[in-house]
């Protein structure tokens, strides 16, 4: 069946992809999918992770490089080869979103090896049980000393749960003392399908641009986004002190288990 008419079917039940995108270029650990995590790549312990969550109809890793894709392989997990010119995960999981007859997709960071299952399960069962939500997402509190760091994204919902903004800026700024918590945004997705397709059909928003946070373009179009409290914030791998510390981390839990 062609990509294009694969695009076309409707599930006839319920069914949810969980993706995660891999690139091998990354300018401050090239390759970082294949380096070593007590005895595992990065990609096969964000695998191994994923593969618990609990109503996931297939999960996929999508990348633009074949030494990923061998990799994959090699531990026994699916991928799938998307083009290197997909300008970010959430570009490239929508380009393999359009062949995947699915109601709902999950988009998990390639370099998150400690996410939290429960945490993800949520998302998948609210993605399930909550058609009516376009895009979802996580969050929990804040810790006092990320507050001000631009690297932590912060969020804030409305009465219902449903995203004000993002911002990399302390927000609500605290002018006077009350009940408001600052909520630590925790970048795992979960969209249903059309909406993927349509938000990456659409071009840059100005306050995406701004901020270089790309869920921004869904708040800008019009599309909500229903912020669900993470039971607590995952550690990414961006450079070779997160690669030590979060090995640390595994190698603790898998002497303690």
């Amino acid at each position: 069946m062609s990509r294009e008419a694969q695009a076309s079917v409707t599930p006839s039940i319920p069914s949810v992809i969980a993706a995660i995108p891999a690139r091998y270029g990354s300018v401050r650990l090239p390759g970082k999918a294949l380096l070593q995590l007590a005895g595992k790549s990065l990609i096969e312990r964000v695998y191994r992770q994923v593969e618990k969550v609990e109503n996931l109809d297939r999960l996929v890793v999508l990348t633009d490089d074949d030494r990923i894709q061998k990799a994959v392989a090699a531990f026994g997990g699916a991928s799938e080869l998307t083009p290197e010119d997909c300008r970010s995960g959430t570009d490239r999981v929508a380009w393999a979103a359009r062949g995947w007859p699915v109601t709902a997709v999950v988009n998990v960071q390639g370099d998150e090896p400690l996410i939290d299952v429960e945490d993800l399960n949520t998302v998948v069962d609210h993605l399930l049980e909550h058609p009516e939500d376009p895009v979802v997402t996580l969050a929990t509190e804040c810790p006092d000393d990320l507050i001000a760091d631009p690297n932590a994204v912060k969020v804030v919902t409305d009465l219902r749960g449903y995203a004000l903004y993002f911002s990399r800026s302390p927000i609500p700024a605290r002018r006077n003392p009350g009940p408001s918590k600052v909520w630590l945004h925790v970048g795992v997705y979960g969209y249903q399908r059309q909406a993927l397709l349509e938000l990456a059909d659409l071009e840059p928003s100005p306050l995406e641009k701004t901020e270089s946070l790309e869920q921004l373009r869904a708040l800008e179009n019009g599309y909500p986004i229903r912020v669900l409290r993470a039971r607590k914030a995952s550690l990414g791998v961006d450079t070779a002190e997160d690669l030590r510390r979060v090995e640390r981390m595994i190698q603790e839990q898998e002497s303690n288990p």
